[in-house]
């Protein structure tokens, strides 16, 4: 007898041969219906695979969360069948689950894109209609190449090979006429997958390399239920429509496409005001807070990326060209820059913590696939800060660094979620720096957190090769997650570089030193805020907080007054005196999502009066002159800064 034990801690003993479907029709008819997999010992098996051996189990249904990635794993393989049914001719490259869906890369002769879906998706539904199950058959690697070169699967055969040595148990599994080489587990038939739909087609590389075909990339999503999907897709309505490369377009922010280069950002007027207002406030807070601000140059000798370990880590992604017979790169990050500004003079303990931070431009290759507006670019401005501080300060300057990062967050009310990643203990080799130094630090990383009363995920494994790290991810106002603040201990540039400092004793010692980036890159960032605030920057932030309407001209001088006075206050502000009709120009100024608007007519003129708009909401009344203008003034405040250190 095998003996088994569940989640509530009782147990059983079953007869040899018996499946995991079995166990769950011991436990009720209900549960073995809705069981699409399940666990022993922490290991997921098909439905109707044989529990092998001794071990706790547990069923897996549509609602726990191991599911949703076997259902969106499942899906792809749902969507392959039907592209083979009206596509005989097709081949299969992978389709895995990624984040909130599935897709899979095919080569799919006479495929028509977009307008082709809706057959696909026809056909998909079919399938799931039949109640087809997934077989799951286990072969040797000489038949397994035998069967996918029968059907000349030159992609499969290519990952065949891979694992040839690997020693691994090959197994395919077949829905309908489609036979996928795959490790599962799978849902056991497709009645299972009938939350899915159809999102989009791109072009991929086979592998992600540009050396390799174009392959059609067929994007699905799948869930639970009916309601998951409808909510799903709602969100992705909306995301559309937050789009910060076509807001970006609309509101005339910023061009990122023509003979400037793929993957550059030109700042149109609008833009730069959002980027200077963002940058200013971020240099006055960093003032605040007891930071020294640097500028470092954009290009340097190859050599010094040698020192510091990014040649090795990063060559493949930097540029590089030749000065005087040496090569020099554009810097893919700026803390080499940083050391040679800690190390221009010697340093005592009196001078820390030292915090030096740049807006610092940086250059890295990215493959034109992965370039994605604001998001993914070729150049790109990292708001950096590095701390260099003896070992009894980390606690406090860890502290400072996350509340200040938080600042920023809550001022623009990101929610947000703090990770912890360390070291994995198993694997010490993957790291540098003396291990005894990982075990002293990271748990005053933990206490630092811990002493703030934040609530943190510890990672195990995800460390930065030199060293622990904090990573905050931002969330939005549709409730995604984005990369956010990070700060990095670093064990690795101090005994690159050998940074110290003169301690109390008057000897030399090693260094500590902190990598941070509040907003990490200001691109990325500008792009978050543009698909949060759907455009609807903040007054502070917005490129023109007011607009100036005369109903005709007759009110033009009057409105010239008001843009004037508007001026002198200091507000960002435009005088439309076009000659289309007022409710054109309200239109057009809603549009541009203006935060206010003066109407000026008749009436106004003779009581010296503004009639007063606010975007989104309409008129919200009549007010003086002086009272309309500090309504905007008030709106327009910067916020405040944090405390001073």
């Amino acid at each position: 007898m095998i003996r088994i034990s569940f989640p509530d801690n009782s147990s059983k003993g079953i007869a040899p041969g018996t499946t995991g479907c079995d166990v769950a029709l011991s436990i009720s008819k209900g549960l073995a219906k809705k069981a699409i997999a399940f666990e022993l010992d922490g290991l997921l098996f098909d439905l109707f695979s044989t529990v092998l051996h001794d071990g706790r189990i547990r069923i897996i249904t549509a609602g726990d969360d191991e599911s949703i990635n076997i259902i969106r794993h499942s899906a792809a393989h749902l969507l392959a069948a039907a592209v083979l049914e009206l596509y005989p001719d097709a081949k299969f490259g992978i389709g895995p689950s990624i984040e909130n869906g599935f897709y899979y890369d095919i080569d799919i002769p006479g495929f028509k894109g977009d307008k082709d879906l809706e057959a696909i998706r026809s056909r998909m539904k079919r399938l799931v209609k039949k109640n087809l199950p997934f077989e799951r058959k286990e072969m040797s690697y000489g038949e397994a190449l035998q069967f996918f070169s029968a059907g000349n699967e030159r992609f499969k055969i290519e990952l065949l090979k891979e694992i040839k040595d690997r020693g691994e148990t090959i197994t395919v599994y077949t829905l309908d006429g489609f036979t996928d080489l795959c490790r599962g587990p799978h849902v056991p038939s497709t009645k299972f997958l009938a939350n899915f739909e159809l999102l989009s087609v791109a072009g991929a590389y086979w592998r992600g390399s540009e050396e390799n075909e174009m392959l059609t990339r067929i994007y699905g999503t799948a869930f639970h239920s009916r309601e998951d999907l409808q909510s799903h897709l709602h969100l992705l309505e909306e995301a559309k429509k937050r789009d910060h490369r076509k807001l970006g377009v609309e509101l005339e922010l910023f061009s990122i496409k023509g003979m400037g280069g793929a993957g550059f950002v030109y700042w149109l007027p609008k833009g730069t005001i959002v980027k200077e207002n963002l940058e200013n406030l971020w240099k006055d807070a960093h003032r605040r807070a007891g930071y020294q601000l640097v500028s470092t140059p954009h290009i340097a000798p190859v050599d010094l990326w040698k020192t510091s370990g990014h040649y090795n880590y990063y060559r493949d992604n930097m540029y590089f060209t030749e000065v005087e017979n040496g090569e020099y790169a554009l810097k893919p990050m700026n803390c080499p820059g940083h050391i040679i500004i800690y190390k221009n003079s010697k340093r005592s303990y009196k001078e820390l913590p030292m915090r030096i931070a740049e807006l610092g431009t940086v250059y890295r290759y990215e493959r034109s696939g992965a370039l994605h507006g604001l998001m993914r670019v070729r150049g790109f401005t990292v708001d950096d800060g590095h701390i260099f501080c003896t070992a009894d300060q980390i606690v406090s300057e860890i502290q400072d660094v996350v509340r200040f990062a938080l600042y920023f967050l809550k001022m623009f009310d990101f929610g947000y979620q703090i990770e912890l990643s360390l070291m994995d203990p198993d694997d010490p080799e993957h790291y540098a720096g003396d291990p005894a130094d990982w075990v002293k630090v990271e748990p005053l990383l933990a206490k630092a957190l811990d002493d703030m009363g934040e609530d943190y995920k510890t990672v195990i494994g995800e460390a930065a090769f030199y060293g622990p790290k904090v990573d905050i991810k931002l969330r939005d106002a549709l409730g995604r997650y984005w990369q956010g603040p990070t700060v990095q201990f670093d064990f690795n540039i101090p005994s690159r570089f050998d940074l110290e400092y003169i301690g109390p004793d008057g000897a030399a010692h090693r260094v500590y030193m902190v990598h941070r980036a509040l907003f990490g890159s200001i691109e990325r960032f500008i792009g978050n805020l543009i698909e949060h605030y759907t455009g609807n920057f903040p007054g502070w932030l917005a490129p023109v907080q007011l607009v100036i309407l005369p109903i005709t001209s007759t009110q033009n001088d009057f409105a010239e007054r008001l843009y004037n006075r508007a001026a002198d206050a200091g507000l960002r502000c435009e005088l439309d005196n076009r000659s289309e009709t007022i409710g054109y120009r309200i239109r057009d100024a809603e549009t541009g999502k203006v935060p206010y608007m003066f109407v000026v007519g008749e009436r106004e003129v003779g009581s010296e009066t503004v009639a007063v708009r606010r975007h989104g909401e309409g008129n919200i009344g009549t007010l003086s002159i002086d009272e309309a203008v500090q309504v905007v003034v008030d709106a327009s405040a910067r916020p405040a800064l944090p405390e001073r250190r």
